[in-house]
């Protein structure tokens, strides 16, 4: 599997790394989304329709030759501009992520390639519920189904579990909080694991079987899909709370990030 510096990884088939072509874009923008989290917008010199769960190969060449490539995950709905988001986060022994952080720069231009990835992928036609559960960085493919949900105007009902240290962690927090006043049919629940939760609806805890088979509740039935991203302990979680609750294997996809 790639190593994704602070997303989620995939692993890359053959078809589609070589079919996919290396391009130049510039920053068009930078927000800081987290303490440890920023959000690079890229113009695309080259744009490409994606499907939400998809990610980029990202590619820099030091003066000297050197060359690091990391895979980060597409934020941004397919539905958008020519203009995509990658949330990275800041790895202290990390070669990419610390030049995203401390030297990147709007303007400066970047090599990368994709959309890449044919397996964690949010489902063409989505009518049945569907449950999404991440951790930290691994909420950014999460979103790029959430947010192409939300751009299709699709009513599907949907859930999204979501672990982080502490209320300031949480990627996404405003958006995702103003989609559920928005929308009935989308609940999101916080596992915050190192301060008390702000929301009487969110959990103080580490994400156990339990949990997963609470939030499963608040949909109308048993998902027909269950995407779980994150690092490899908590995914194993994860997943295996789903199939406690009752639910096939089949039904349940999976990105690992980190070592």
């Amino acid at each position: 599997m790639a190593i994704r510096g602070a997303s989620s990884a995939t692993p890359m088939t053959e078809g589609n790394a070589r079919s996919a072509v290396w391009q130049t874009c510039a920053i068009a923008k930078i927000i800081q989304q987290t303490p440890s989290i920023k959000s690079f917008f890229l113009r695309l010199s080259e744009p490409f329709a994606h499907i939400a769960g998809q990610h980029v190969d990202v590619r820099l060449t030091a003066p000297d030759g050197y060359v690091a490539m990391r895979s980060y995950s597409i934020a941004s709905s397919p539905s958008a501009s020519n203009v995509i988001e990658l949330a990275i986060e800041r790895l202290p022994d990390g070669e990419v992520s610390p030049f995203f952080h401390d030297i990147a720069a709007v303007d400066d231009e970047i090599e990368l390639r994709g959309p890449l990835g044919g397996h964690f992928l949010w489902p063409e036609r989505a009518t049945a519920p569907i449950l999404l559960i991440g951790a930290g960085s691994g909420a950014v493919p999460l979103m790029a189904m959430i947010r192409q949900r939300h751009a299709l105007a699709q009513a599907v009902p949907t859930a999204l579990l979501l672990s982080s240290q502490t209320q300031r962690d949480v990627l996404f927090a405003d958006e995702l909080l103003s989609l559920e006043m928005a929308d009935p049919t989308f609940k999101l629940a916080l596992a915050i694991t190192r301060e008390t939760p702000k929301r009487a609806t969110d959990l103080a805890r580490r994400i156990d079987s339990v949990m997963v088979a609470e939030v499963i509740a608040w949909l109308p039935r048993m998902p027909a899909h269950v995407f779980v991203c994150g690092s490899n302990p908590f995914v194993n979680i994860a997943a295996d709370g789903a199939l406690m609750a009752g639910l096939d294997a089949a039904v349940i996809k999976t990105e690992r990030y980190g070592g």
